[in-house]
């Protein structure tokens, strides 16, 4: 049994780096269901039930994901048009200004890198879905932090409501002209996940910066995440979903290192993060275990 789901997860994850390799290839589902050597009349229903997002739109967020990073350099428009596989600028325009609510040209000169990352939200839950995570105990390390000013959005209440939350968050970083390419987000986690009682559910949304924040702003309020030492431990890709990691740290490493936890609920941090060798932004996510 075992071994039949690891084959069947290796032959998506093959379709996948196909994927990645032929952006400028014939992607259509008999070439893709040929690579996964499954029936073309079945493939479709298998990738949507294994990734939760259709081929067809998986293909089309990895063509537009390589175009935002395109478009960060000289290439024209029409060239980079037609690279993600639509016949005309205006095409491609639609297609991008819907998804990430700018058109090309506007993305070039100010990219607004929250709206592009909530469209990634799919294509990155989509390629983390077969990914066996297994810490171990020196992917965690032990850090001193300086203390952190921040602007808080608390959410209280069951976390099915919780994207409306982070929609008038990115909504008001981007008014005060905080990006995420310069000024780090945190989520302090201060229930369980899912609490016995949905209602009971806690987070704080916080923005990087020490800019005061007006008493009457009715949104945000200003707060500090206190300084002192952390077991640190770094998520491969960003995700929703930092309970492995967290399920890791209190039940694997802290029993057995010795330590003790400070009076601070978990939290992470998510930034953007350019690559040395060119534009591309990727997101680093870490989780911060507060120690004594």
């Amino acid at each position: 049994m075992k071994a039949a789901l690891e084959n069947y997860h290796a032959r998506m994850q093959r379709v996948l780096d196909y994927i990645d390799q032929h952006l400028d290839g014939d992607l259509d589902l008999e070439a893709l269901s040929g690579v996964a050597a499954f029936s073309k009349y079945h493939f479709h229903r298998q990738f949507t039930s294994t990734f939760g997002v259709s081929v067809h739109r998986y293909v089309q967020l990895a063509r537009l994901k390589r175009a935002s990073y395109r478009l960060a350099g000289n290439e024209s428009v029409t060239d980079i048009a037609m690279d993600a596989g639509y016949d005309a600028p205006d095409a491609f325009a639609r297609a991008f200004r819907q998804r990430f609510g700018q058109s090309p040209s506007s993305f070039r000169k100010s990219p607004d890198w929250g709206a592009w990352l909530m469209a990634f939200g799919p294509f990155d839950k989509a390629r983390n879905t077969l990914m066996q995570i297994i810490f171990e105990h020196d992917d965690v390390t032990i850090r001193e932090v300086p203390p952190t000013p921040v602007a808080i959005m608390e959410h209280r209440g069951d976390r099915a409501t919780l994207g409306a939350t982070i929609q008038r968050f990115i909504a008001w970083r981007k008014e005060a002209g905080l990006s995420p390419e310069t000024s780090p987000t945190f989520n302090i986690f201060r229930s369980e996940r899912e609490p016995a009682i949905p209602a009971d559910y806690s987070m704080d949304i916080c923005v990087g910066t020490d800019r005061p924040i007006d008493p009457n702003d009715g949104q945000m309020k200003a707060g500090v995440i206190p300084g002192g030492r952390c077991a640190v431990l770094r998520y491969p890709g960003n995700t929703n979903n930092l309970e492995p990691a967290a399920l890791y740290l209190y039940r694997e490493w802290l029993p057995v290192s010795g330590e003790e936890v400070r009076d601070f609920p978990v939290y992470c941090q998510r930034q953007l993060s350019r690559l040395p060798d060119g534009p591309i932004h990727e997101v680093v996510v870490e989780l911060f275990l507060p120690l004594k």
